[in-house]
């Protein structure tokens, strides 16, 4: 039986493996030049996490410029 992680975590997880690779030496000499880049990888998953954040309250744009509804 695997346990299941929150998608919270393995986007994090992800993230910070991605980071590690870009940062490793053995990966910088490397003459790796594909389509997709790891930052374009990291940004899918930025975009990932954004969309699985519970959603919010909708921000009262008027109530900040000093308006009431």
């Amino acid at each position: 039986m695997t346990e299941s992680k929150e998608l919270s975590t393995l986007i994090n997880q992800s993230l910070a493996l991605i980071d590690q690779i870009q940062k490793h030496p053995e990966f910088k000499a490397t003459e790796y030049h594909p389509d997709l880049t790891l930052g374009d990888a990291q940004q899918a998953l930025l975009e990932l996490r954004w969309q699985t954040l519970p959603p919010s309250e909708p921000i009262k744009i008027f109530s900040l410029e000093g308006f009431t509804s």
